[in-house]
């Protein structure tokens, strides 16, 4: 009864205020309307009582009810019922998510990949109407996500992302080619991907300019972002038995001339994040390069509901008086 409820006069409420001070004057007044008898010991009545003097006392609560009732009333409480229609037409993104080893370096706090995997989230929480994929590669490439509107999911499958899981490399091209292909069919006016990585391409059987062309002959965007500081960072160099990354320092080498190429072919930006502020702010400019206009047009029906608290308050008034006046009339 009481979901989506507005008033359309709230500040009548304001006179709930009074019941306080009604309260207090019922209780607290120095005049007794009632006749008194001076006796001169009362030793003889004091175990005397009825459940009728006890209740008569608590007559007053029913008329501050009904007040409270028709003052709720007064201040028109309605039901909202929402109807939204939303004409847009969303962009269709693939985030492309390097999985090698090497982001794991600790330039970032506590890693690249969490970092990015923090970032990308709330990149994809932005984008409401957006549809929203999902694809992962190291020395292999596969879709980790198909293209959805139900972003929660998404968010999921980028918190569960982890080192390892595929053989190891940097295979820059069949990421791409990867998710070029979940976009080739999409409908949209926009295709784009948002290609992540911080290494070289040294893996996999599709060049990263063949795919490319491949974006490119099939209209998507690509923005690529290079991840890692300057100068050396603190990285894995290799694995024991056990399946641990035994770290030490390395040099941070991006192939910051094939990213930039890839972005240029395909209408899109390359990006340097050294930090995990400045890969905010790329995925926020990407954010402002890629907005579309929504159009919603918002029907809303109202159901009054102000009636109910008037009709209890009559009948909580009406109660009052009939009690006061019959049941528990005093006399004179």
């Amino acid at each position: 009864m009481f979901d989506n409820i507005e008033f359309v006069n709230p500040e009548l409420l304001v006179l709930l205020l009074l019941i306080p001070a009604i309260a207090a004057w019922f209780f607290f007044k120095k005049k007794d309307p009632y006749v008194s008898l001076k006796m001169p010991t009362l030793e003889s009545i004091t175990a005397l009582s009825s459940l009728r003097g006890s209740l008569r006392k608590y007559l007053p609560l029913l008329r501050v009810l009904a007040f409270a009732a028709l003052v709720i009333a007064v201040a028109r409480p309605r039901q909202t019922l929402k109807e939204e229609d939303i004409k847009a037409e969303g962009i269709d993104i693939c985030l492309v998510m390097d999985l090698s080893s090497s982001m794991l370096a600790q330039d970032f706090k506590p890693d690249r990949l969490e970092v990015s995997k923090r970032v990308a989230s709330d990149f994809v929480a932005k984008r409401e109407y957006d549809r929203i994929g999902l694809s992962v590669f190291s020395g292999e490439a596969f879709t980790q996500c198909p293209l959805t509107t139900d972003h929660r999911v998404v968010k999921e499958f980028l918190a569960s992302l982890k080192c390892g899981l595929l053989e190891d490399g940097t295979a820059i091209g069949m990421g791409l080619a990867t998710a070029v292909n979940r976009l080739k069919e999409s409908e949209s006016k926009s295709k784009v991907v948002i290609l992540l990585t911080d290494g070289v391409n040294n893996a996999g059987y599709i060049k990263p300019l063949t795919a490319a062309e491949i974006a490119r002959e099939f209209e998507v965007k690509v923005y690529t972002i290079g991840v890692g500081s300057t100068g050396d960072a603190l990285t894995p160099v290799s694995r024991r038995s056990d399946g641990k990354y035994i770290f030490g320092l390395a040099r941070v080498e991006i192939d910051e001339d094939l990213l930039n190429q890839i972005a240029d072919m395909t209408g899109g930006k390359y990006f340097r994040a050294t930090s995990a502020e400045s890969l905010e702010r790329i995925y926020a400019e990407i954010d402002q390069l890629e907005k579309t206009e929504i159009e919603v047009t918002s029907i809303k029906r109202y159901s009054e509901e102000f009636h109910r608290f008037a009709l209890w308050g009559l009948i909580l008034l009406i109660l009052e008086l009939f009690l006061r006046y019959t049941v528990f009339k005093t006399i004179p």
